[in-house]
């Protein structure tokens, strides 16, 4: 039995990944953890989303999750631990490459490739790195109004 819910659980996963299921974006948690993504104030920007990551159930906890996992690696680059940087950016994009073109709201093939290119700069120690930290770009508007 336990492996028939095991079998289950994977294809609604896939089912749940095949789909387009937005988070809202302009809620509270999420759009002030976007706005301190998007200042560089990764710590803040994490223990915003945590806080609706919590709340979450799959497919959206996974995919949020990765999103904090960028913003943790960033605040970990700041700090100087770039071996933390790179674990936590891999792991990211494992499950970002999961999710179709647009999940959560949020597109994701440009994500994936700015988190590849900060991978292949701190990995080959490029003398230069992206001149932004990946973007996250929410498909729908952004706004702050119900902050």
């Amino acid at each position: 039995m336990g492996s028939r819910r095991n079998v289950l659980s994977l294809e609604a996963l896939k089912i749940a990944y095949a789909e387009n299921v937005p988070l809202d974006w302009n809620c509270r948690a999420l759009a002030e953890g976007l706005t301190c993504y998007r200042r560089g104030e990764f710590f803040q920007a994490h223990e915003h989303w945590e806080a609706v990551w919590l709340t979450l159930a799959e497919p959206e906890k996974s995919f949020l999750q990765a999103l904090i996992q960028v913003s943790a690696a960033f605040h970990h680059l700041s700090a100087g631990n770039v071996a933390g940087t790179v674990s936590l950016l891999r792991r990211a994009l494992r499950r970002l490459e999961r999710c179709p073109s647009h999940f959560g709201g949020i597109a994701v093939p440009p994500l994936c490739a700015e988190i590849s290119e900060w991978l292949r700069g701190i990995e080959t120690g490029a003398r230069f790195l992206p001149a932004a930290h990946p973007q996250i770009r929410p498909t729908e508007p952004f706004t702050l109004e119900n902050i």
